[in-house]
């Protein structure tokens, strides 16, 4: 059985990495999973201790090794029918009927707990593959969304610089034309009637003080609006430095995923990671209320546990086998010499004396003691079971909150991002206009950022939830 078990195993790993080499696109994720079964050292120690594990059935089936004896007289001693000369005796032990079945049954069921063990660590594996990839495809998202905002702040940089231009000529334009005005003024002042010179002075001094009030306002006027222009492009350009600096933590940041990619596929830390430039929210392809009870079906902790109780079920029955007498069948040889001295027919003859032993298991405090282990042993496993069936439900209730929470912010996030984005370039629009401060259209645009940031977020962690979901049911389905 072992070994249809480790050919069933091999055949499965031949067909899965001939799928992913030859069944997928290069660089994609089949491809990557691929590469972390074939790869992986916690999967090929698992596979290894497999595989030692089946080698323990052929020790513990076998008979015990048969014991050979000999004995050489350094003086032939006399008997009747001759001298003898040596004694050689042969004696194999057989345990009591069903022991050794026993034991094999109880190695067999602890080496398919390995496999199952196995089967854990690979699709644990699997899932961190898949964790890490929509990690690292939400922290390239992140940066070509800022990108993608740096130039929108561009656009508004060159409109803000427009704006500033205009202003600044339409303000020269109003310096001249209050410049005209103060001339003509006292042009008109000056030919006035002599009798009123003083009169005509004083107006003068009126007229000269309200030229300087004029230009004053004037040129509080022109100031205003290419103050404002300024501050607006000053403002732009501190948004786009800290996109800047956010770009280049998110470039560190996808180093370290990229890193931490790699490590689990035991490949150099700098290799290329492909990601796609967008990744489409999986389907489950299953109710979720029949998901917990295929988690305690196929879960593989929860199979390695059961193996591993029915191995010490096995267990007490060997040693129960063990409590009884073994048997032992052996032959005894004596090479005889002849006796000048006998006359008998039989003188020189050798003699074959056939054996049979028994051993006396009469302590027994330690087979009882063997069997009170056992039980406790199984006890302990039982209790196992059941903590790791509650943590595993524990699990499943989590994973299902973060997929039904990732599902509705999918479609909330869709719609926001869809309206925060028509806003931004209405208001683009009027801002080219002056009819829209800059203000207003920073807090739209970092709402249409946010807005697409965690769309993109909740698209990941849905699929990051469903393959938590066939990670506890080991479902190996990848789409």
């Amino acid at each position: 059985m072992m070994d249809i078990y480790k050919k069933i195993a091999l055949l499965f790993l031949a067909l899965y990495s001939y799928t992913t080499a030859f069944g997928q696109e290069k660089d994609s994720l089949m491809f990557y999973l691929g590469v972390a079964a074939k790869n992986n050292p916690t999967v090929l120690q698992k596979y290894a201790e497999y595989e030692a594990a089946l080698q323990k059935v052929p020790q513990v089936g076998s008979l015990p090794d048969p014991e050979l004896s000999a004995g050489v007289f350094l003086s032939p001693m006399e008997l009747i029918g001759g001298n003898q000369l040596a004694d050689f005796r042969l004696m194999q032990m057989f345990p009591w009927f069903g022991t050794l079945k026993a034991a094999k049954d109880e190695m067999s069921l602890m080496a398919k707990a390995k496999y199952e063990s196995f089967r854990d660590a690979k699709l644990q594996v699997f899932f961190e593959v898949q964790q890490t990839w929509f990690e690292l495809y939400k922290v390239q998202q992140a940066i070509e969304i800022s990108q993608k905002n740096i130039e929108i702040l561009n656009t508004l940089e060159r409109l803000s610089l427009i704006k500033f231009k205009s202003a600044s000529i339409s303000g020269t334009s109003s310096s001249s034309s209050a410049s005209n005005m103060k001339n003509n003024v006292s042009q008109n002042s000056s030919s006035g009637s002599s009798g009123m010179q003083t009169m005509g002075g004083n107006s003068a001094n009126s007229n000269n003080n309200a030229g300087q009030t004029s230009g004053s306002m004037q040129n509080k006027a022109m100031n205003s609006p290419g103050g404002s222009g300024l501050t607006d492009l000053y403002r732009i350009q501190i948004e786009i430095s800290d996109l800047e600096n956010n770009i280049a933590f998110l470039n560190d940041q996808k180093n370290t995923v990229v890193a931490r990619f790699n490590n689990v596929l035991n490949r150099p830390v700098q290799e290329t990671v492909k990601i796609p430039d967008t990744i489409k929210s999986n389907a489950l392809n299953m109710p979720l209320l029949s998901i917990a009870d295929s988690i305690l079906v196929q879960n593989p902790m929860l199979a390695m546990l059961n193996y591993e109780k029915q191995s010490l079920d096995a267990r007490k029955e060997m040693v129960t086998l063990m409590g009884y007498p073994m048997i032992g069948l052996g032959l005894n040889y004596s090479l005889i010499g002849k006796n000048p001295m006998s006359n008998l027919e039989m003188n020189g003859n050798d003699m074959i004396m056939p054996m049979v032993t028994l051993t006396l298991p009469i302590y027994r405090k330690k087979y009882k003691a063997m069997k009170t282990e056992v039980d406790k042993l199984k006890t302990a496993t039982v209790q196992e079971i059941q903590v790791t069936s509650n943590s595993l439900k524990d699990e499943y209730y989590e994973t299902v909150q973060n997929y039904e929470d990732a599902q509705r912010k999918i479609s909330l996030y869709a719609k926001q991002y869809s309206l925060a984005n028509q806003s931004l370039r209405i208001l683009i629009k009027s801002f080219s206009a002056s009819s829209v401060g800059l203000t207003d259209i920073l807090i739209v645009q970092q709402q249409t950022l946010d807005y697409e940031l965690k769309q993109v977020q909740a698209v990941a962690d849905f699929n990051t939830a469903i393959a938590k979901l066939q990670r506890l049911m080991a479902n190996l389905q990848i789409q």
